[in-house]
């Protein structure tokens, strides 16, 4: 059986090429293109891509398949179901950005192999052999490649729809609200690791509208097109109502990485350094800077994963229960966190914190500050693409423990440990609910992964292009599924 597969145009074969595909140099891209719209057809795979949309998937996967074979064009197949013609229009619309064109020649009912084609202009990757990657900049290496995904036709026996990863755009890295077009490379960059390290095939679909309503309806409407979604880059607290509806109405695995990937890692990281510096979890204060998707899902995870005092702060300063300036979101981890109701700023919550985690903005932490938390200070500084204390300036100031979320520091804590294996193990498995029990154990294998051997202060993390990590993700998923179902049919009717 045929099938199409979308593939990295560029391998990531070390954290250099790494940083190049995704964070911190994609970024470099991303900004280009909100400056010059023009420039995403030079930036990424856009200009020889086409979603061919039709009621039958499998018609779409031929339709996308004879568009390759006989036009090199890299086209993707979705399916939709029944809809008003105004919501056919709004979805055509609305994916866009991902695109040069829809093909809707199934919709009229022409047969797949119809002659009928929407033209692109790839400037393909024919390039010299002694081309060296490596010693690319971001935009430089988009530019040359056209992007960093493709698709091919390959043989299969078992096929598995492709993971969405839907964006609006509204929180790109750190940019913030770009839009959907400017934020494709990003989406592109995900893909790539998608395929790479977990063997997933990955769709990037940047939404061309921020109106929540509306996102719902769309993934809804295309949700037979995909094995599971990966809600990326969507700015809270809209990212929460999104998320929490597709789990409820949808019957695919719904992942919000922006929360539930940054939760994983960073409690994979704290377990390590906890071991390193003699600390308990159920014992320490954690300080969490940046309220906003990230810091909610990590503030949460590390609750349930025994954590009993977490002060949380964002630009207003510290996060308490009846804060002018406190969304419903806000209002509700509030009454989980901050037992003392203290109020103030970064300043004052981080004075005798055992650990500090970042995901806010850069350079927002000064050294004097590191000097006022307790022995042994555990630091997290992951704001992309400039963390909110540099390692050397905080080990400085007494950090025993520093982790960034970017590859030329030591410690990188990137979410790319965790959203490939646990694609691929939800998928494998037929899970379709993530629940916060799979998320710490993906956290636990994460941790596991660096040996009490390994185990340093300046390693306590596992190297994100470890494909290793993946695999035990997934097998430790399929082994926590397989056992609770053996035990459920043990349980006596």
């Amino acid at each position: 059986m045929k099938a199409i597969e979308i593939v990295p145009k560029v391998k990531v074969k070390n954290n250099k090429i790494l940083s190049l595909v995704y964070t911190p140099g994609v970024s470099k891209s991303c900004l280009k293109i909100k400056e010059n719209l023009e420039k995403v057809f030079e930036l990424t795979n856009r200009s020889n891509s086409v979603a061919v949309l039709s009621r039958d998937y499998e018609l779409s996967k031929k339709r996308a398949i004879f568009l390759k074979e006989t036009r090199t064009t890299d086209a993707y197949p979705l399916v939709i179901r029944e809809c008003s013609d105004d919501d056919l229009q709004m979805v055509i619309d609305a994916i866009m950005p991902n695109f040069m064109g829809v093909d809707t020649t199934l919709m009229k009912g022409m047969p797949y192999d119809n002659d009928e084609f929407i033209p692109t202009c790839s400037k393909g990757c024919i390039l010299p052999e002694s081309l060296k990657i490596d010693d690319m900049e971001p935009v430089e290496l988009r530019s040359a490649f056209g992007g960093v995904i493709e698709t091919e036709i390959k043989e299969v026996i078992d096929f598995r729809k492709p993971v969405a990863i839907i964006s609006d755009g509204t929180a790109i890295l750190g940019l913030g609200n770009i839009g959907p077009t400017a934020g494709l490379p990003v989406m592109e960059g995900k893909a790539v690791l998608f395929k790479e390290l977990g063997d997933v095939d990955a769709m990037p679909l940047c939404l061309n509208t921020q109106d929540v309503n509306k996102i719902k309806k769309i993934a809804l409407l295309l949700e037979n097109s995909f094995s599971g979604i990966n809600l990326e880059d969507i700015k809270a607290p809209e990212c929460f109502e999104i998320e929490k509806f597709l789990i409820q109405n949808s019957r695919i695995p719904i992942f919000h990485d922006d929360q539930h990937g940054a939760a994983i890692v960073t409690l994979a990281g704290l377990y390590n350094a906890l071991n390193l510096v003699n600390k308990s979890i159920n014992k320490i204060k954690v300080v969490i800077s940046g309220a906003g998707a990230a810091g909610q899902a990590i503030a949460r995870l590390l609750l349930k994963a025994g954590v009993r005092d977490i002060i949380m702060t964002d630009i207003l300063g510290v996060v308490y229960q009846g804060r002018n300036g406190n969304n419903p979101s806000l209002e509700a981890i509030s009454k989980l966190t901050n037992k003392l109701n203290l109020k103030g700023t970064l300043e004052d919550a981080i004075k005798d914190a055992d650990v500090f985690i970042g995901v806010s903005v850069g350079n927002i932490l000064r050294p004097e500050w590191v000097e006022t938390m307790a022995t042994d200070p555990v630091v997290f500084a992951l704001a992309n693409p400039t963390p909110e204390i540099m390692p050397d300036l905080a080990k400085k100031a007494g950090a025993k423990v520093v982790a960034t979320g970017r590859p030329d520091f030591s410690n990188q804590l990137n979410n790319s440990l965790v959203f490939p294996g646990l694609f691929d193990g939800v998928l494998n498995a037929g899970v379709r609910i993530i629940s916060d029990d799979i998320k710490i154990l993906a956290a636990k294998t994460i941790a596991s992964m660096v040996t009490k051997q390994e185990l340093d202060y300046d390693y306590i993390i596992p190297n994100p292009l470890d494909k290793s990590v993946a695999k035990n993700i997934s097998a430790c998923i399929i082994d926590y599924v397989r056992n609770l179902t053996t035990e459920f049919n043990k349980r006596p009717i």
